[in-house]
């Protein structure tokens, strides 16, 4: 009898690039684009294939990928998360060895380049700013989960932020702050209610709500540490995102350092900052509704 005892697997295709042209007007010469990266995971009854190495339940991941882009083409890319939702819902009820689908999205955004002499628009700049994910996971018996999220949204405020009053002990070094710069990327990801999952919610709005309050709590928090500023983004969200359970922030502290400029003459009054990329400081938490049980995973899947 053997020792070992085939645990957690899945299988499929990551990383597959679709983007999509959706072409309106009564000519087709106004343009939007989706730009998308997708992965799927599937999992299920496929303990023969890796013990027998026998097929007969394995789904090609190929037939994964295909299923992608035919899925751009037949049902359109309305956001991400209706996306995910449409593929994930497709291979646990199209293929019965497949109990659970996950997909995951990263959206890369463009915005229009108007060009005010022609009628046509379709000419787009990538944008320098965050991006966009979704984590949809379906399941037969679990039913639909969907988590939004944003990377790489890097933000500062140049004062209104102290840190004072911790702990030191022989290996402190650190000099208390009264005024300094206050800066991360942000990498944020928030988990949705059942009530979410109607065909009618407007994902795209819901991410640009999220966004909108996560960036306004950011800037008028006065703050005393990035923790205490990581709380007041999450609530802020909670507070005005109904449909909103759990938000999950990761906030690198990218250190701002102040010159010494004395051994030229210099008086630096909070003005010439050294920003260190490496090491720094890691801020992570998870804010919920209470009541709620959390459903987004401590490890973070997204790489920065």
């Amino acid at each position: 009898m053997s020792k070992h005892v085939l645990a957690q697997n899945q299988y499929g295709k990551a990383e597959n690039r679709i983007v999509k042209v959706t072409r309106k007007g009564s000519d087709g010469s106004w343009h939007e684009i989706r730009d998308l990266n997708v992965s799927v995971a599937l999992r299920g009854e496929f303990r023969d294939v890796h013990l027998t190495g026998d097929n007969a339940n394995c789904l090609p991941t190929d037939t994964t990928k295909n299923t992608v882009y035919a899925f751009g083409k037949e049902h359109g890319i309305a956001s991400p998360e209706a996306f995910g939702i449409l593929l994930a819902k497709h291979f646990v009820s199209s293929q019965s060895p497949i109990r659970e689908a996950q997909i995951r999205i990263e959206e890369y955004a463009w915005e229009r380049i108007p060009v005010p002499t022609r009628k046509e628009q379709h000419s787009f700049v990538r944008k320098g700013q965050e991006v966009r994910t979704a984590q949809i996971t379906y399941s037969e018996t679990t039913g639909l989960q969907v988590i939004s999220g944003l990377k790489d949204l890097t933000v500062m405020n140049s004062t209104n932020s102290e840190f004072h009053g911790y702990i030191k002990d022989k290996y402190t070094t650190l000099k208390e702050a009264y005024d300094r710069i206050l800066a991360t990327k942000v990498t944020a990801r928030w988990a949705h209610s059942v009530l979410a999952a109607d065909d009618a919610f407007d994902w795209d709005q819901s991410y640009k709500k999220v966004r909108k309050n996560m960036l306004e709590a950011f800037a008028e928090t006065y703050s005393y540490s990035l923790q205490q500023t990581l709380n007041q983004m999450a609530e802020r969200v909670l507070d005005n995102c109904p449909r909103v359970n759990e938000v999950r922030l990761n906030l690198p502290n990218k250190h701002h350092f102040l010159v010494d400029l004395e051994p030229f003459g210099l008086k630096n009054d909070n003005e010439v900052y050294f920003a260190a990329d490496r090491m720094y400081g890691l801020i992570e938490g998870t804010i919920h509704r209470d009541g709620v049980q959390p459903v987004i995973a401590t490890s973070d899947w997204i790489v920065a």
